[in-house]
């Protein structure tokens, strides 16, 4: 039998020995390494508690962890959710908003079902990755640095 700690008091048990190989992966490698990571399953299978794990091996551990799901992100909005805007940079737009890799900023970011995005937010999301920086919607002040960890979740497949 296998305890893999979760934070917040959550736990994944199994004695399963593919799973456990699995939890020792993310407890000894995953966990402590800066990349990014990509993890795959049917939906229900844990996902996000495997992502709060990985958070919880890391030394971003006392950091924000994020949880969104692309899929109930409007596309319209999207730009909005995941950057941030400025006041003004569309109607309703009263204040300025951090996005959600503001939120996250020091910690983990978890996206869940990344397909549902458009390839258009997925390219942007991309750049961010590369770059290490975002721009806010209506921005004119010009990128802001941003230091985040990103987990991204899909169903069985990418494609």
């Amino acid at each position: 039998m296998k305890i893999l700690k979760c934070g917040d008091g959550r736990e994944l048990i199994t004695g399963d020995p593919k799973l456990v190989n699995i939890f020792r992966k993310i407890e000894k490698i995953i966990g402590p390494n800066e990349l990014c990571a990509i993890i795959e399953g049917e939906t229900g299978t844990g996902k996000e508690n495997v992502a709060r794990a990985i958070h919880h091996h890391s030394g971003r551990r006392g950091k924000p962890f994020v949880a969104v799901n692309c899929a109930a992100i409007e596309e319209n909005l999207a730009n909005s959710e995941l950057f941030g805007h400025q006041r003004g940079a569309f109607t309703g737009a009263d204040k300025d908003r951090k996005g959600i890799f503001e939120q996250a900023e020091g910690g983990t970011l978890f996206l869940d079902e990344i397909a549902s995005l458009s390839l258009e937010n997925q390219a942007r999301l991309l750049r961010v990755l590369q770059e290490r920086e975002i721009t806010r919607l209506g921005s004119v002040s010009g990128p802001i640095q941003v230091n985040v960890r990103v987990v991204v979740a899909c169903g069985d497949s990418l494609m």
